[in-house]
Order: structure tokens, then sequence, then C-alpha cells
């Protein structure tokens, strides 16, 4: 059965902290960057030219390109083109905190998102909101809702593809409109 797109999103989603966690430690001294990194695995797995129909085990190719991630890092401090940042010029860089225009666009993002999870399927958004909010395991959803680790699987991917098709037609209505 070929593996789709959304399927390879589902299983990196799951990966997700296992990944980071994998990261830090090739990482060492600079396992601040996991995280990024972590990003960077689903952009490369998502636009790679190796087609998600033709991968016969997804988990191992989401922690290979992980590996390579962090050896192409450890490369590149080594050649000097990447430099740590020292805590000094950190504590004196601009502050983080975005401006009052982003943070009214990152509120309104928000609001849109938060709709799109409401007209999910009950059950979806149960699972969905699980996972991504209080942070739980598709394991621990599956024995907290007595339904199957891969029915849990089902619901996040259908949750996914329903979000990214909710928020593509608030998108163009709001273009439209």
């Amino acid at each position: 059965m070929p593996l789709m797109r959304n399927q390879l999103l589902a299983i990196f989603t799951e990966q997700r902290s296992a990944l980071q966690r994998f990261l830090a430690r090739r990482l060492g001294r600079h396992a601040g960057l996991a995280e990024d990194l972590t990003q960077e695995v689903w952009l490369r797995a998502a636009i790679a030219g190796q087609p998600v129909e033709a991968l016969r085990y997804p988990k191992s190719y989401l922690f290979r390109i992980a590996s390579n991630l962090a050896i192409d890092h450890q490369r590149h401090v080594a050649h000097g083109v990447e430099q740590p940042l020292v805590e000094e010029v950190a504590a004196q860089a601009a502050s983080l905190r975005p401006s009052p225009e982003d943070e009214a666009v990152q509120r309104g993002e928000l609001r849109r998102l938060m709709q799109a999870v409401d007209r999910l399927p009950p059950r979806t958004r149960e699972v969905f909101l699980l996972a991504k909010i209080q942070e739980l395991s598709y394991v621990e959803i599956a024995l907290r809702l007595g339904i199957a680790r891969n029915t849990v699987m089902v619901h996040m991917t259908s949750a996914l593809a329903l979000l990214e098709r909710h928020l593509q037609d608030d998108l163009q209505n709001d273009r439209a409109g």
C-alpha cells in the first residue's frame, strides 16, 4: 500500500519529540538547534525528490534526514561556516518580541486556526487537541479514548488534512471578499 503525504506527516508528527531528542544528543553543545533542525526534517521530507509512495520505512527515512542535518551542521561549525552564538551577543540582540502589527496578524491566524479546529468532527477534534494541546502520545490518546493507536493515527491524519483544507478555503475566501 503506497504511503501518502499526509501519512508521512502523521508519522513525522508522532516522531517529532523523538527526532528532537535524537538531534539534541547528536548536536551536544549546540543542542538548542534541535528544534530548528526538527522542523527542517519535515521540510526536507516534504520537498525531497524521493516520491512519498516509494518509502518503505518512513520513520527510518525521517531519522536519516535528521542525522544528515546534524552531520551538515557539525561540518559547517568545523569549517567556520556557522559560528556558535556567544551569550553576550545574544543578550545584546534585539528583542524577539514581535511588533504590534505582527501580534495582530498572529492573533488573526490563531483565531482562524481555532475556528478550523472547531469545524473538525467531534472525535477527530478531541484526538487533535489531546495530541497538540495536551501533548499526549498516540498510545496515551488511544488508552484514554479506548480506541486503537491506528485509529488515533487515522484521526490525526484526517485532522491535519481537514485543517489544511479549511485554512486554504478561508484564505481564498479572504482574497475573494
